[in-house]
């Protein structure tokens, strides 16, 4: 997903390596060529100033100016900036609080995001890499077919999946979905919501009453890594209205540039889980 951006922003530190005497005037086109390289990645124009404002004041002072070596303290500089923004505050913000079974997890986002795959991925994973006992659940009484694409990669995945009951409205479903989970000594339940083409009044409240009544241990955004800028709106959108515990990115394996990761990172200070 980075590759794009990463090889950007190497052509335009590389130029400084090649000076034996670094100016202001180097350090700020070399800034200019790396705000435009971020831009092009769809990373905000907020985010963009606030981060090359920091590596600005970093790079202008004399213990890097007068360095034997300019040029390669600047791209720390622009490293370390990078891997403060996508960090965490600590290891333990990155995983998955699922310690207290049955351990809930709430997915939430827009359509045509992937959240369904990413649902079934996750269990998969958490049943294959941490051997807990996973159920599933689809929320989404809306779109055609999304229950049974869900008990189909239940079925392939060997996942158990809470089983369909015509008419049933969503906060119902997960409320039976954490009943079961705590009858059948599930170890973790997962939450399939509707995903909307917009952000919208009726998704976030129906969202904040499943959350109220579910109190799950993690709710998990799910982002197109494709959409570009708006996915920044959408973040912060869904993160003030439901409160977000982390973000998944999904299509990394596309064109993606890596900008709206690094956008919904910044802005809502969530992790990338």
């Amino acid at each position: 997903m980075f590759s794009a951006l990463s090889k950007n922003l190497t052509n335009v530190l590389d130029k400084l390596t090649k000076k034996g005497i670094v100016t202001e005037k180097d350090i700020d086109e070399t800034l200019k060529d790396v705000r435009i390289s971020l831009l092009e990645a769809d990373v905000s124009l907020d985010v963009v100033k606030e981060f090359v404002g920091n590596i600005k004041v970093k790079a202008t002072g004399k213990s890097v100016v007068k360095s034997v070596t300019p040029g390669q303290q600047i791209i720390k500089i622009v490293y370390d900036e990078l891997v403060d923004l996508l960090s965490c505050n600590s290891k333990e913000d990155e995983k998955l609080k699922i310690s207290s079974p049955p351990a809930g997890i709430l997915m939430i986002g827009l359509q045509g995001s992937g959240k369904t795959t990413t649902t079934a991925k996750l269990a998969q994973y958490l049943k294959s890499k941490d051997n807990k006992k996973v159920i599933m659940a689809s929320l989404d009484t809306r779109r055609p077919a999304a229950m049974d694409q869900l008990k189909i990669l239940g079925e392939q995945n060997k996942i158990d999946v809470l089983e369909i009951v015509p008419g049933e409205n969503p906060s119902a479903i997960a409320a039976r979905a954490a009943l079961q989970a705590s009858l059948g000594g599930y170890d973790i339940f997962i939450l399939d919501t509707a995903g909307r083409m917009n952000v919208d009044i009726e998704l976030m409240e129906e969202l904040r009453s499943i959350k109220r009544d579910i109190k799950p241990n993690e709710t998990l955004l799910v982002v197109d890594g494709l959409t570009g800028q708006d996915a920044l709106n959408v973040a912060k959108d869904f993160d003030s209205s439901c409160g977000l515990d982390g973000l998944v990115v999904t299509k990394l394996d596309g064109d993606s540039r890596g900008g709206a990761a690094l956008s919904m990172r910044a802005v809502t200070k969530k992790p990338i889980k």
